[in-house]
């Protein structure tokens, strides 16, 4: 299982994550990313690759 955190600070809601996951672990809730089903990453990081702003973590639990 992992954690997946956004810094709502340094995100935009560029919805780069939201498209790009292949889980669908993002949706955008109130202009910003939120990681709704974590549960379902699958640790690719490619939503840490692809944020512009370096907004997103994933760590191991």
């Amino acid at each position: 299982m992992y954690l997946v955190n956004v810094d709502n600070d340094k995100c935009d809601g560029c919805e780069e994550c939201v498209n790009l996951c292949p889980s669908e672990v993002f949706q955008i809730t109130d202009g910003k990313s939120d990681p709704h089903q974590a549960s379902d990453c699958a640790y690719c990081l490619t939503c840490v690759e692809s944020c512009p702003n370096s907004a997103i973590t994933v760590t191991e639990m």
